[in-house]
């Protein structure tokens, strides 16, 4: 009995260690894509510490239950910010905007028409929308009569649809893949909102880290023209705690919709304990943020972003 203790407890203190380990190293900003990897898992971090806090003060272990609770308000401090900090709405015109990576190889077209019926978006940007996808997605036209597609085989085809008229829209083969990134101007009553979606790679292995880097650098030019109320889109493969999420963040002076409305994680739907915020609504200063959350299930790996904006 006390063999198998001694294992168990060491088996924590493993567990508290690699938490302590990855919560510290990840505060790093070095720009390393197997360190900026697993920054991505701080709300993950957060709730490990606290358990493993309560376990290690139950067993009276004051120098694990330290350093666990120690750890566990470092994390808070980055995690609750994402559900205290709401900037307060702006009077003025809804708009209802529904962000899906729909899954290029997902056939279940049915469960995203649901979560559209339920939501009743103004406008509605689709990642990963290969050929048959566009076909599927056709009855949206009746719904959404202004719309654009780029679609690919593979994973970076892109769609737009609507119920507000476009003022102007087109892509861009944003480098250095070449993927898609679509720029709009939308007209809202008496105002224009301008609209860039993209899907840059995944970041996995130094290549694609430095492709997906690439890619989110060439933003803020795009974002720059015309002025005026702007918004940017997409599953940027990134948590807000990358080193290189927050450079986009000061390179725009836009902000996360996120923010005061909580972290709202997306992917993967596969490992529910493992899932982290990498689809993102960006807004310029002069959006108002009125609700975000993450809607219901449609087949893909992906859940969708559902953001209110106000203009």
């Amino acid at each position: 009995m006390r063999g198998r203790l001694v294992t168990l407890v060491g088996l924590l203190q493993a567990a508290a260690i690699l938490t302590i380990a990855f919560s510290v190293v990840t505060l790093l900003r070095t720009d390393h894509f197997a360190l900026q990897l697993f920054s991505h898992f701080r709300l993950q971090y957060l709730v490990i510490s606290l358990l493993l806090f309560v376990v290690f003060a139950v067993l009276r272990s004051p120098r694990y239950a330290g350093a666990l609770l120690a750890v566990a308000l470092l994390n808070a401090s980055l995690v609750l910010p994402w559900y205290l900090d709401k900037h307060e709405s702006e009077t003025g015109a809804d708009l209802k905007l529904v962000l899906a990576n729909v899954l290029s190889t997902n056939t279940k077209y049915e469960q995203l028409f649901d979560l559209l019926d339920a939501e009743d978006p103004d406008v509605v940007v689709l990642l990963e929308v290969s050929p048959e996808w566009l076909v599927a997605m056709d009855p949206l036209r009746l719904t959404y009569p202004y719309s654009y597609a780029e679609a690919r085989d593979g994973n970076f085809g892109i769609a737009l649809f609507s119920r507000l008229p476009l003022k102007s829209v087109g892509h861009v083969d944003s480098p250095p893949s070449g993927y898609p990134t679509i720029n709009a101007t939308l007209a809202v009553r008496e105002h224009s909102l301008h609209l860039v979606a993209t899907h840059p790679t995944h970041p996995v292995g130094k290549r694609r880290y430095a492709a997906r880097n690439e890619h989110l650098e060439s933003l803020p030019a795009l974002l720059e023209k015309p002025a005026g109320p702007t918004v940017l889109v997409g599953d940027l493969n990134t948590s807000m705690w990358d080193v290189n999420y927050r450079l986009l963040e000061a390179n725009t002076g836009f902000r996360n919709a996120r923010r005061g409305f909580g972290i709202a994680p997306t992917w993967p739907t596969f490992l529910p304990f493992a899932v982290i915020p990498i689809d993102h609504v960006l807004v310029s200063k002069d959006v108002g943020v009125r609700d975000v959350h993450a809607g219901q299930r449609i087949g893909s790996d992906h859940l969708p972003l559902v953001v209110t904006i106000t203009l």
